[in-house]
């Protein structure tokens, strides 16, 4: 049997050296065999700490998406939700729109348009110029410097905040002049000075600015711009096509809430409503993995069949229906405006949506009622979302039933960490004991198989000398 080779002088903290064994057993083996034994307990306190933190992490991502459902529903509480204000609308909003300011008269009105306003316009020939010229275009003068081109001059025409007039450049070079502003002109408009042949106008092409003109329920109307305030008290009126198939109805309500943004309020949190409870939905329905080892994957299936949560949606989809005491008994839950849910339970016809309690809006409902009575709706809103704001903060906000299991968490996480580390500690102390003790048996043994070898070659060599 051939001698190892033992270092029993590590450095201080590091594991023994055992390049060889003199005991022809693998220590190396033997050591990890019994550490790991040893290790089973540090083992089942990793895995308890992997389950908490995939718990955590789960109770996290619920208030999370609880808390954003909460500020969410605290909207319906805010006052400027029912604002009054006025409506106006159009049967034909790309011919003629309306917009209403508090104190519109109300009504239907028939507005026909039989022209347009629009601007005066003169086109020139433009002619690079040879020199330095200035031209004068109504009033406001532009000097050109040698060479300029048509671009440069309409650049600086538009660019000028004094300027009465744009410019536009046609692919040919020709220039178009137009005032900028809309309306009748009569026979002298856009007058051009000096420049010499740099501008010279295009005959037959002038073209003078007209007045918009337009009636309402037949009474005839004139406007410079194609946005009229004038034709009917408290509505402007933008003009943007003729009628030549007939009268557009611009239909002018009274004032109060709008139904529109009530409405884009609701659909805004039933989206979050039902992607918050698919969500959790989801969680309770997913089953812990079979041989799960990672602190993510602790995570999937975490919250499965949790009775807080499920209690928690239950009382959610509750407040859908029961009516808020001391209100009118058709206006006293959501379910008065449109907000509605399947049933608890059911089969059949039901829809697995409906099953899930996942909600959705019927808007004429929703209209009727912000109409015909503006501040029921108002009043049972914010009672409502009172009490669901109410039920979701006592799960989700600081102090709450999540924020004191995640804490819970924490407190368990934090005390299982400590001990790992203090019994990895102890752990390694111990295999550096068990590198040392086999180290020195490794030493012992070769150093006896070194004198057994030794009087076996004495022996032989007395044995030759007789």
């Amino acid at each position: 049997m051939s001698t190892s080779s033992i270092d029993l002088n590590s450095t201080a903290g590091a594991p023994l050296s055992i390049a060889g064994l003199a005991s022809g057993l693998d220590t190396t083996s033997i050591i990890a065999a019994l550490m790991s034994v040893e290790r089973e307990p540090v083992v089942h306190l990793t895995e308890q700490e992997s389950k908490l933190q995939g718990n955590q992490t789960a109770l996290q991502g619920v208030q999370t998406s609880l808390q954003q459902l909460s500020f969410e529903v605290a909207e319906f509480a805010l006052p400027s939700l029912f604002e009054s204000s006025q409506t106006a609308t159009s049967n034909e909003p790309a011919r003629v729109s309306a917009a209403a300011a508090t104190g519109a008269a109300v009504g239907g009105y028939e507005v026909e348009v039989t022209k347009l306003a629009n601007s005066a316009q003169r086109t020139f020939a433009f002619t690079s110029p040879a020199a330095e010229e200035t031209i004068t275009i109504e009033g406001q003068e532009f000097t050109l410097k040698a060479g300029e081109t048509a671009k440069e001059l309409a650049s600086a025409i538009n660019s000028d905040s004094k300027a009465t007039v744009f410019a536009a450049v046609l692919e040919t070079g020709t220039i178009v002049l137009s005032n900028r502003a809309t309306g009748e002109t009569g026979g002298e408009f856009i007058k051009v000075t000096g420049g010499g042949e740099t501008l010279v106008e295009k005959e037959g092409t002038e073209k003078a600015g007209q007045d918009a003109e337009y009636t309402v329920d037949g009474v005839a109307g004139t406007s410079a711009s194609n946005t009229v305030s004038n034709a009917i008290a408290g509505v402007t009126l933008t003009l943007s096509g003729l009628t030549p198939t007939g009268p557009v109805t611009i239909d002018v309500q009274p004032p109060g809430p709008s139904a529109s943004a009530v409405e884009a309020q609701v659909q805004a949190f039933i989206k979050l409503y039902n992607s918050t409870v698919e969500s959790i939905q989801k969680q309770l329905a997913t089953k812990p993995l079979a041989k799960a080892s990672s602190a993510s994957e602790f995570a999937t299936g975490a919250l499965f069949g949790d009775l807080e949560l499920t209690s928690l949606l239950d009382n959610m989809r509750a407040t859908m229906y029961e009516p808020l005491a001391g209100l009118e008994a058709g206006m006293s839950s959501p379910f008065n405006i449109g907000i509605s849910t399947g049933a608890p339970t059911g089969s059949g016809s039901s829809s697995q949506s409906s099953l899930e309690g996942l909600l959705t809006l019927e808007p004429t409902k929703l209209t009727e009622a912000v109409k015909t009575n503006p501040a029921g709706v108002e009043q049972m809103l914010q009672g409502w979302s009172k009490n669901l704001q109410g039920m979701i903060n006592e799960a989700s906000e600081a102090g709450g039933g999540l924020e004191t299991r995640i804490n819970g968490d924490t407190s368990q996480i934090t005390e299982l960490s400590r001990q790992i580390a203090s019994m990895n500690e102890v752990l390694a102390d111990r295999e550096k004991a068990l590198q040392q003790t086999y180290a020195e048996l490794e030493s012992v043994i070769s150093q006896n198989t070194n004198q057994a070898a030794f009087i076996a070659r004495q022996s032989e060599s007395l044995s030759t000398t007789s």
